[in-house]
């Protein structure tokens, strides 16, 4: 992206413990056009689907998240790229 003032990154301490789930992804999903009434997907929407997907495996997690998309999409074509990493975390660690 572009941005007219950059400023630098903060830097953020997480401890983590077994069984937590950390998603990266890019803007495409919540941009998405789709529903009844072609509207955005939007983040509040995203954030309730991963809460009631994050005790899935990450095979069957992708799965559920591509078929989400692709219902909410329907007809409508794809805005933008998509692109989402998942990573269960096995053990407590500080990132």
């Amino acid at each position: 992206g572009k941005f007219e003032k950059a400023s630098p990154f903060t830097s953020h301490k997480l401890d983590l413990q077994k069984g937590d789930s950390i998603y990266v992804f890019s803007d495409g999903y919540v941009d998405q056009f789709g529903g009844e009434k072609g509207k955005k997907f939007k983040p509040k929407a995203l954030r309730a689907l991963l809460l009631n997907l994050q005790n899935h495996p990450l095979s069957k997690q992708s799965n559920i998240l591509d078929k989400a998309i692709e219902n909410w999409r329907g007809e409508l074509e794809q805005v933008d790229d998509i692109c989402f990493i998942g990573v269960k975390i096995d053990e407590p660690t500080s990132i």
